[in-house]
């Protein structure tokens, strides 16, 4: 094992359990660490600890609670290339990736946050309702809240899930996905370094049932959630059925429009962006590209001629920005999917495959897979359809020959049930804003792709998901507002009085 064993952390002390399963490094299919397994008993000890310290940080001035979350991000910084080697190891993805991105984006929220509570981020609002009265709100914090973190961006989830719920005063109990569980333990221990008290962020190891036993929990607030829709309809189900908040970020199948004034080097750059990037794994790829039939032949052109700067290999090599996928489940579930593309859909494969690539000083035993193009794709195909959640774009050609051709591209481009993310390049900007509006997304890009800054919410429309996540708007996602009405008439009105 590259490393020791993988224990929860209840009220700010590490805490094991019999049961364990073990981490696998994707890029080589070689063991990580054994990772204890949560029981009923771990869960309810983590949300306790949450309990007993919430009083005491919910009352903590957001001044002080500002100081002790920047301590955690100085923290972070400087640990930053550990942490990405640590993500690196655990999801397979670069580390030219996880140092410049993963930590250190997740680490940007963390700031934000702490910056906005000390900087009046959770005042209310007063109204003169009348000369003699006046109402005011306030925000207070929910209590116990469960954060279930995705495989895909560890730390980075993790991060952005903490930091608005311990800014506002909240207390945390964190279930990173089994399949990239090493930053958990980690994170917590540099929260308790920079101060937070034991209890406030505790972290539970395991899989989907571990997960259930958390948010079944009565004194669980809030459930937040990141992964795929069909588990996050399940997990949003249980919480309902106790009347806890909820946020929920699900998957997508984005569209990336190419209009026809687009810059052929542009398009090809943001489309490689919206599929390539950690190796396709992401939730806003931009899956369905639709380019215009007359740029089609010098767009494929000149995809094909950049398709050699994705480039596997030693993850560690800082030249390397291609990895492979995490599991070998998810691996085969991919490989299934293209070979659907290929022979059930017919749609014409311009590179990649089902076949083990084979790289240059890449593992063969590691969970790899081509970068895979499709085009000549129409709007009925499974692939163009249904998640794949890997490095697979398909080519969706569309006339320009009629004088509508935009409504139909909007048409084609909402034609889905879900809608987290949608972009479009172009050099008509006042055409992109109009076009933008009408996109059925919660994420939008006009010009570029992916870039989910600290400043900016995010959130899905349709079955991709509930609520937002960062920008000042992600707060107010882990707070309830009381509204207090003040009378200073000096008496009581009443319609009970004698005629």
């Amino acid at each position: 094992m590259k490393y020791e064993r993988q224990q929860h952390f209840i009220a700010g002390k590490r805490h094991a359990t019999t049961d364990s399963f073990v981490s696998v490094d994707p890029s080589c299919g070689q063991p990580l660490a054994e990772i204890c397994k949560a029981d009923e008993a771990a869960v309810r000890a983590a949300v306790q600890a949450g309990k007993a310290a919430f009083p005491s940080w919910s009352a903590t001035p957001p001044m002080e609670r500002s100081r002790i979350l920047l301590r955690a991000v100085a923290l972070l910084r400087q640990r930053n290339d550990d942490l990405a080697r640590i993500e690196t190891h655990d999801t397979g993805k670069p580390f030219s990736e996880t140092s410049t991105v993963d930590i250190v984006t997740g680490t940007d929220v963390l700031e934000y946050y702490a910056n906005l509570i000390a900087s009046g981020g959770l005042h209310g609002e007063t109204t003169q309702l009348r000369p003699d009265a006046w109402v005011y709100t306030t925000k207070a914090p929910l209590g116990v809240c469960a954060g279930i973190g995705a495989w895909n961006y560890p730390i980075q989830i993790a991060l952005w899930k903490s930091a608005p719920c311990l800014a506002a005063g909240n207390c945390m109990v964190y279930k990173p996905s089994e399949f990239t569980p090493m930053h958990a333990l980690p994170l917590a221990e540099i929260y308790l370094e920079a101060g937070l008290p034991p209890g406030v962020f505790n972290v539970v190891q395991g899989g989907g049932d571990v997960g259930a036993m958390l948010t079944s929990q009565p004194s669980i607030a809030k459930v937040s959630f990141t992964g795929q829709v069909s588990t996050g309809q399940k997990v949003a189900s249980a919480a309902a059925a106790g009347m806890k908040y909820v946020t929920m970020e699900l998957g997508g199948k984005s569209p990336c429009l190419i209009l026809p004034d687009a810059n052929v080097d542009d398009a090809v750059n943001g489309a490689m962006m919206a599929n390539f990037f950690s190796t396709g794994q992401v939730c806003t790829n931009g899956t369905r590209v639709f380019v215009p039939e007359s740029m089609l032949p010098a767009f494929e052109k000149r995809l094909m001629q950049k398709m050699s700067d994705v480039r596997a290999g030693d993850v560690m090599d800082p030249s390397t920005n291609f990895g492979p996928l995490v599991s070998r489940v998810h691996r085969d579930k991919v490989l299934k999917y293209i070979k659907h593309g290929i022979e059930t859909d017919k749609a014409k494969l311009l590179c990649g495959g089902g076949e083990q690539p084979s790289y240059p000083g890449v593992d063969p035993a590691g969970f790899w897979v081509q970068p895979t193009v499709f085009t000549n794709c129409t709007d009925n195909m499974l692939i163009t359809r249904e998640e794949i959640f890997g490095p697979v774009m398909c080519i969706l050609p569309y006339s320009t020959k009629r004088t509508d051709f935009v409504e139909d591209l909007v048409r084609r481009a909402n034609d889905t049930p879900m809608g987290l993310a949608a972009g479009i390049f172009t050099k008509n900007i006042d055409l992109a804003h109009r076009i933008i509006a009408r996109l059925e997304a919660g994420i939008t890009w006009v010009n570029t792709w992916g870039e989910s800054p600290a400043e900016m919410p995010v959130g899905g429309w349709k079955m991709s998901g509930l609520g937002v996540e960062n920008g000042r708007r992600g707060i107010e996602n882990w707070v309830q507002n009381k509204s207090t009405l003040v009378e200073m008439g000096g008496s009581v009105a009443t319609v009970f009085a004698k005629l």
